[in-house]
Order: structure tokens, then C-alpha cells, then sequence
């Protein structure tokens, strides 16, 4: 007896939300189709308060063409974009933020929207070790924005975001360098650490990378055909007076002037 009433309890419970869902989706429908601005717009902002953001997305969208133009459009237009960045869609929402912003240049929300904009394309950013073209657009936002609103509240965040931007950027550039290296793609290593101590002044990677540069330069000149081996091993030889003893660690010091050590006679060698 009692597992009949247990059975019967659970197909009650089951058939209850599927009427639940059934009704919700009928309404839902029912407003769609209904051709009323006004119903529609009231629905997409009550779906929008309750987060259920893919139908709120959905009926923006039809709301939109009623009221484009009209003083609603504003308030439509920018939950539109946040319906898109709920739903994870951060490409799309980035280009909805960034048209809130060119359309409604007067709007109290522009300052958000440009934010949001630039927010839309971080929340794409990758690890380090993955292509970093989401993570330089989103600098490159954030910056802007920092440019364009100097006094905003935002701007701690901001520059928080930023600095994060970077590290990200500095540790892909040192970590494509060491990996050149380990493969031993001497030249492409060289010209990638260059990039990243020019690019980067005081990155927490500056001395591995110098010390790696000088490594990479050697190695080079090492494996060089006869005819390059003396230009080689001279810029090597520059880079280990450009970098001796200013590196933080003693023993990468030491390292340097070895190798600066095994240039000289490198060189006295190729010239006799």
C-alpha cells in the first residue's frame, strides 16, 4: 500500500511540472504571437527580473522592432545585451553593449555599457598557454574606457583588470619564448623574448628572460653554419654586456659572464 502512494505521489509530482512547463511554454507563445507591444515588452521584463533570460532575449528581440526609436527602445536595447552576456554569449553581448553605447551616446548607461563592452570580451580571455587575441581586445577596451572616464567609480576594477590582462600577456610571451627554446628554435626564441623584455618593462619574467635570450643567442651561434657563426656569437656576446650583473639571481649572473667568457674565445678563435 504504502509503495503504490509512493508511486502515485511521484507521477502527481511528475505530471504537475510537465502542466507547469506546458502552461509557462503556451503563455509564452501566447504572448509571442500576440502582437501586442506593450504585453510584450511587460512579459520580456518580468522573464528579465525572474532570470530566465532566454525567453526575456527572445521577446527583446520582437519588442525591439516595436519600439525602435521610442524612449523604451533604450532600457530594451541594453537588457537585450545582458540577456546575451547571462547566456555566456559574451561575442554577441560585447557587440550589443558597444551599439547601446554608439546609439545611446546621451544615455546614464553608456559609461556601464562601455564597461560591459570591454567586461564581455576579459570574460573570453583564456589561459596563458591559448591564443590571447579576446585578451588584448579586452586591454585594449579597458584602456580606452580608462581614457574616456578617468573619474569613474570603475576605475580601480578597471586597472585591476588590466594588470591582470598583462600578466597574462607577459607569461604567454615568456612561456612562447621557452618553449622556442626547449625545441630548440634558437632564432625564434631570440626575436620572441626581445618582444617580450620591449614590450613589457619590468615583467616579474624580465631576468629568466634575459637569461634565457643570452642562452638562446648562444645556442644560435653554436649551431650556425661557419659563415654566421662570428656575427652570432658577437651579438651574444652584446647581449651578455647588456645584461651582466643586473639580474637579481647570482648564479644567472655567473651563468651570463660564463657564457660571455666562451664568446670571447669563440671569437678570437673565428678571427685567427
Amino acid at each position: 500500500m504504502k509503495l503504490y502512494s509512493f508511486k502515485f505521489l511521484i507521477f502527481s509530482l511528475f505530471f504537475s511540472i510537465l502542466g507547469f512547463l506546458t502552461s509557462c511554454a503556451s503563455e509564452f507563445e501566447k504572448v509571442r504571437t500576440s502582437n501586442d507591444p506593450k504585453l510584450i515588452l511587460n512579459k520580456a521584463n518580468d522573464y528579465f527580473k525572474a532570470e530566465e533570460y532566454l525567453s526575456s532575449q527572445a521577446l527583446y528581440e520582437l519588442a525591439l522592432q516595436y519600439y525602435r526609436g521610442k524612449e523604451e527602445a533604450e532600457g530594451i536595447f541594453i537588457n537585450l545585451a545582458y540577456t546575451y552576456y547571462h547566456t555566456e554569449e559574451y561575442i554577441t553581448a560585447s557587440h550589443y553593449f558597444q551599439n547601446f553605447s554608439s546609439t545611446f551616446s546621451n544615455s546614464q548607461r553608456k559609461e556601464e555599457a562601455d564597461y560591459m563592452y570591454a567586461y564581455s570580451y576579459y570574460r573570453l580571455s583564456p589561459n596563458f598557454k591559448l591564443d590571447q587575441s579576446y585578451s588584448i581586445k579586452s586591454s585594449e577596451a579597458f584602456q580606452l574606457f580608462a581614457n574616456k572616464y578617468p573619474d569613474s567609480a570603475r576605475i580601480p576594477e578597471v586597472n585591476r583588470l588590466l594588470d591582470e590582462m598583462r600578466r597574462k600577456l607577459e607569461e604567454k610571451a615568456f612561456h612562447q619564448g621557452f618553449l622556442y627554446h626547449q625545441l630548440s628554435q634558437y632564432q625564434s626564441a631570440v626575436r620572441s623574448l626581445e618582444i617580450l623584455l620591449k614590450d613589457y618593462p619590468g615583467s616579474p619574467f624580465e631576468d629568466e628572460a634575459k637569461l634565457l635570450l643570452v642562452k638562446s643567442s648562444y645556442n644560435l651561434a653554436d649551431n650556425s653554419i661557419e659563415e654566421k657563426k662570428l656575427e652570432r656569437y658577437e651579438e651574444t656576446s652584446t647581449y651578455c654586456q647588456k645584461y651582466a650583473d643586473k639580474l637579481k639571481d647570482r648564479k644567472a649572473n655567473k651563468e651570463i659572464k660564463d657564457i660571455q667568457n666562451k664568446c670571447i674565445s669563440k671569437i678570437k678563435s673565428l678571427k685567427a
